[in-house]
């Protein structure tokens, strides 16, 4: 199963709009019973949701996810079990901090997909443990630095280490990574480029807070014709040994990362 690009976060409690989940192609969606949902209409957006996950049409390649409250939450046991009975692929996690709460999951959920929120200083801290089993993990920065006493500022240097410690995490497990959403919902620059940030830092995709975001995410992260025409001329030099493209020297690690871009575009050298 493909990493996705994006991962559109739909609130629970909207069924209207996770009707329209189709038009706007994520590769996942995320319907949320979490941030999305006010305390008092937890049990009606839990229905509402596996209402509206069940009348989704499932031919259009999107990863249907449900979004369930944090382990330590009271709803969070009625939410996973809504899950296990509903059609959706899978679950997202909030607020991981230890491998207990992904045991607990698995032995509630079974063996469906798995994406997990490192979005806490517990998190973070524990986050080479925390990846055992998941599909993809997620950064989530606003509630990390919240949880440190921080404040967010427009360059993001305040969480450049666990953004970058998360990556290395993921990285060692083999484990994909959806980076952090940019809440400017329609500012498509500070998307592209916080998004490019998050390509380079070692990302596989992005959390969309906004229908919009879906193809702006889809753009950073699927390498472009030029990249991979690069990619595979750096394996055809690579092939023999040693080789050189446009002047600079290529070997094994440039062969890997070449590799890797063909990976993401899906296709064959």
């Amino acid at each position: 199963m493909r990493v996705p690009r994006s991962l559109l976060f739909v609130p629970g409690a909207r069924p209207d709009m996770v009707a329209k989940v189709p038009r706007w192609a994520p590769d996942a969606v995320a319907v949320d019973l979490e941030d999305a949902v006010a305390a008092g209409d937890k049990e009606s957006a839990r229905d509402a949701t596996v209402r509206a996950v069940a009348e989704l049409p499932r031919d259009g390649g999107t990863l249907v996810l449900i979004r369930v409250n944090g382990p330590t939450t009271p709803w969070y046991a009625d939410d996973v079990a809504a899950v296990a009975e509903s059609a959706a692929d899978g679950v997202v996690l909030p607020k991981l901090e230890s491998p207990e709460q992904l045991e607990d999951l698995r032995s509630r959920l079974g063996d469906r997909p798995v994406i997990g929120g490192l979005e806490s200083a517990r998190g973070v801290a524990r986050c080479r443990e925390l990846m055992t089993g998941l599909l993809a993990a997620y950064f989530g920065a606003e509630d990390y630095i919240a949880s440190v006493g921080g404040r967010r500022t427009p360059g993001g240097q305040e969480v450049l280490f666990a953004r970058s410690e998360v990556v290395l995490a993921a990285a060692v497990a083999g484990v994909g990574l959806l980076d952090q959403a940019v809440v400017a919902a329609h500012d498509a620059e500070a998307f592209r480029a916080d998004a490019a940030v998050g390509r380079d830092l070692g990302y596989d995709g992005k959390i969309c807070i906004h229908p919009s975001q879906v193809a702006l995410a889809h753009e950073t992260f699927t390498p472009t014709d030029e990249e991979i025409a690069h990619a595979r001329l750096v394996i055809e030099a690579g092939s023999s040994g040693v080789g050189v493209v446009d002047g600079e020297m290529v070997d094994a690690v440039h062969l890997t990362m070449a590799r890797a871009v063909l990976s993401r575009a899906g296709v064959e050298a």
